[in-house]
Parts: structure tokens; C-alpha cells; sequence
């Protein structure tokens, strides 16, 4: 990767650029897997590719924190689906270390200490499922899956197993809340055969790898794009760059929150689709101790507490290392509520369920390390999802390019594979290739 400093003067100072091949420019906006993807693809067949990133670091969402002494992915941690899945063979490239996902090691516990028995725990989840199903079909367009779903089954709304499934199951899936998430469209997207596999020595290999030989400007944030001219203007702290095309890959939170400006503004259906789909979140809380008390045989611990998304599942960091650690999630409206938290308060939340389990003799950790992806300014969310009152199609819509010139990838542009690392991957593939079509039918032209 040559990580060059952002500016040397005014306008952009490139130096030691190869020319391109093609005789083509490209700004890239954003070096998560999106972007990365788009740049590499369009650097190998040579385009001049220059991406600009506002953070120290390449990676997006793709961040990875060893603090603690163990790998722990702030966001992304898994490749779901892992068979075909371009992230498994990036994963071997770039020495990515994985294990199989097991969604059936699993200890379940209620409020009182005792464990759900695997009948019961399975029975139940049988019947999530036939819910899910009852919920897409007695959908609309204008209500949400909590509206839905408490109208065809009363009984379940303050069940707290339910309230676990919904919430460890759905709200982790999505991202969202169950009270903002489509009643149709909750689950219309596709996945990739084979197992989930969980990585354990770090996510952000993989961002590394592909980062590897392309022009990246870090702490470098654009703020503008002005495409009504030939080429586009691309501003960043005052200064500017023009190119032939402009490649989006920036996090639809972003996107939402309208710092990147655009001129002339985007048509309206690029518009409506931004405003109207929901950027998720789910917040993770390391915690670790000098010795385990819990069964480090499992890989995930459940937990049925009367509050939904409230720190209900653990993740197991024994299960794949020396590190006595678990990890904890907050979902939902909880997500966010969460942030405003002291670590204090979050670390006795979690630690008064993990007494109710183990006892109240149980020791203090020794240290937490923890997310807040709403108040991150990088993204303002973890992943985008199918809110109410909007078609999943607006994801599409989004891939759209505008006045070619302009062209958006990322998970959130993509309704088959959104909210997934591999969706992000495939968007920057598809806009490169959109790219290179355009700019051989130029060439060809001329």
C-alpha cells in the first residue's frame, strides 16, 4: 500500500503515479472492502486509481482491535457462507485464520440460572421460523415486523425466549430494530452455501491485502463532488482533483447524514433510496479476566433477560484462544442506547446476567474494550437493512450509476448480499466493471 500524505500544496500532489495504460482516471471515496475492491480491479488493468480515505487506517467497518491481546473485529467477523464465497478465498490469500461457526455449541440460560433444554431451545427455534414466515406473509408495505408480528402472536411479546430469538437471531442479522424493519422485506436477500466461518486472528488482513500496491491517501476527507462538467471534481480539504469517474464506497450512514455533497444534487430515486432504507446497529463489548468461570467448551452463551438486544449473547474467545474473554452484544434500539453508557455501567449490565448465571461470587474483569458505531463519524451505523415503508429494491437502486460518471458500491447497494462483507466486496467488482465497459466503448469511440 503507498500511503502518501494527503496534500503537498494545493491542488492534490501525486507523485510517482504510473500512467495509465487505459488513459483513464478514477477517484475512489472510501478504502473499505467496496472501495479497495474497485480501486484494485481498475489499478490492475490500468486505469490511474487514486483512493481517498478519511480515516488512519484502510478498512472501513473492516477494523480490528488486539489490545486486549487477541483479535477482536469491531465489526465484521464472520464470512457467511463460505462456499463460492470470494471472501474465503481472500481470507487464505491474505492468511486469514478461521473456524467453523457452530450455531448448535450453544448454552442457553434463563434469568434464574438454569439452562433451556436442547429440546426445548429447538422446538422453539422451529417455531421462530414458522413465525418468520407468518410475518411475510401477513406483511404491508407500511408496517414493521414488531407491528406484524405482536398482531399474529400476542402471546410471545413479553416471552423473554422469544424476545432472545428475535433479537440474537434478527436484530444481529439485520441490524435494526424490530419496531423500523420491514414486515416483506426483513429477509429477501440472498446468501452463499456452506458454513459460516468466524475469523480469528483478524479482519482487516483482508483490507491489508487488498490495499496492497494502490494509491491510498489516508486522513483525507472529501466533502464534495461535482460532476457537471466532463470530468469530476472531487473537493477535499480545500483542495481539488479531477478524474473521469468518481467511484462512491462510502457507508449509506454517511451517505444519510449528507456531508458528501454532490452537484448537481442526485436524481431522486438515488435520493429517495438513501433516505429511506435504515443503517443499523450492533454494538460489541469485550470483556476479560486472568481465569475462566464459565464453559469454555461452547462457543456462544445465551441469555433470556426481560429487556430485548440487552447483552443476551456471548461469544466464547476460549473456544479459538488462549485469551480468557467473552464477548457481548448490544442489539436494536439497545444498540444505541448503549453508547450513551459509561464503561462502567456497561461492564455491570453485563456482569449482573453473568451473575445470575454463575453466582454472584464471580470476579471482575480486567478490562473491556468496546464499540459505539452510531456516534462513529466514519459510518454512523455497523449495516444497512430493509426498513418499513420502503421496497428492498431501493438497494438496487442505489448501484445505479448517475450521469456516468458517478458510481456508488457498498454493502448498501446491494439488495442480494447487503449488510455482508462479501456484498461490499462484489459492489466494488461491479462498478469497476461498469468502468472499464464504459471506458472501452470511449476509447473505441474516439
Amino acid at each position: 500500500m503507498a500511503v502518501i500524505p494527503p496534500f503537498i500544496g494545493s491542488p492534490f500532489f501525486f507523485g510517482n503515479t504510473r500512467p495509465a495504460q487505459i488513459g483513464k482516471s478514477v477517484v475512489v471515496v472510501g478504502a473499505g472492502v467496496a472501495g479497495l475492491a474497485s480501486a484494485r480491479e481498475l489499478s490492475r488493468l490500468g486505469f490511474s486509481v487514486t483512493v481517498l480515505e478519511a480515516q488512519s487506517t484502510v478498512g472501513g467497518r473492516l477494523r480490528t482491535n488486539r489490545s486486549l491481546g487477541l483479535a477482536f473485529d469491531e465489526g465484521a467477523s464472520w464470512i457467511h457462507g463460505s462456499t463460492g464465497n470470494p471472501i474465503t478465498s481472500l481470507a487464505r490469500e491474505s492468511g486469514v485464520e478461521t473456524i467453523p461457526a457452530d450455531d448448535e455449541s450453544v448454552i442457553l440460560y434463563n434469568v434464574n440460572g438454569t439452562v433451556y433444554q436442547d429440546g426445548v431451545r429447538r422446538k422453539a427455534e422451529r417455531q421462530y421460523i414458522r413465525a418468520l414466515r407468518a410475518v411475510k406473509k401477513n406483511g404491508a408495505p407500511s408496517k414493521s415486523f414488531q407491528e406484524v408480528f405482536n398482531q399474529l402472536y400476542p402471546d410471545r411479546i413479553e416471552d423473554r425466549h422469544w424476545k432472545f430469538m428475535l433479537s440474537a437471531f434478527l436484530e444481529f442479522d439485520t441490524g435494526a430494530d424490530l419496531s423500523d424493519l420491514s414486515s416483506i422485506d426483513f429477509y429477501d436477500d440472498d446468501e452463499f452455501p456452506g458454513s459460516d466461518l468466524f475469523i480469528t486472528n483478524g479482519y482487516d488482513r483482508i483490507a491489508t491485502y487488498l490495499a496492497d500496491g494502490l494509491d491510498i491517501r489516508l486522513n483525507t476527507t472529501v466533502s464534495g463532488i461535482d460532476y457537471t462538467g466532463a470530468k469530476v471534481k472531487v473537493q477535499a480539504g480545500g483542495a481539488s482533483k479531477e478524474a473521469d469517474f468518481v467511484v462512491v464506497a462510502v457507508p449509506l450512514g454517511v451517505l444519510k447524514k449528507g456531508i458528501l455533497r454532490f452537484k448537481p444534487e442526485l436524481p431522486t430515486g438515488s435520493a429517495n433510496a438513501i433516505a429511506g432504507l435504515g443503517m443499523g446497529i450492533v454494538n460489541k463489548f469485550m470483556l476479560v479476566w486472568n481465569k475462566p468461570f464459565w464453559d469454555t467448551k461452547v462457543q456462544f452463551i445465551g441469555y433470556t433477560p426481560e429487556t430485548k438486544g440487552h447483552f443476551n449473547l456471548f461469544l466464547n474467545t476460549r473456544y479459538f484462544s488462549s485469551v480468557n474473554g467473552l464477548v457481548s452484544f448490544a442489539f436494536g434500539d439497545f444498540a444505541a442506547a448503549s453508547e450513551h453508557l459509561s464503561d462502567s455501567a456497561v461492564v455491570d449490565g453485563i456482569m449482573d446476567h453473568l451473575r445470575n448465571i454463575y453466582g454472584s461470587s464471580i470476579p471482575y474483569p480486567q478490562d473491556m474494550v468496546r464499540t459505539k458505531w452510531a456516534g462513529n463519524t466514519n459510518s454512523f451505523g455497523a449495516y444497512s437493512y430493509a426498513k418499513k415503508g420502503i421496497s428492498s429494491d431501493a438497494f438496487d437502486t442505489l448501484a445505479g450509476s448517475v450521469a456516468e460518471r458517478v458510481f456508488f458500491a457498498g454493502e448498501h447497494t446491494s439488495k442480494a448480499f447487503r449488510g455482508t462483507v462479501h456484498g461490499a466486496y462484489l459492489s466494488g467488482i461491479r462498478e469497476a466493471a461498469k468502468i472499464i465497459s464504459l471506458a472501452g466503448s470511449r476509447k473505441a469511440g474516439n
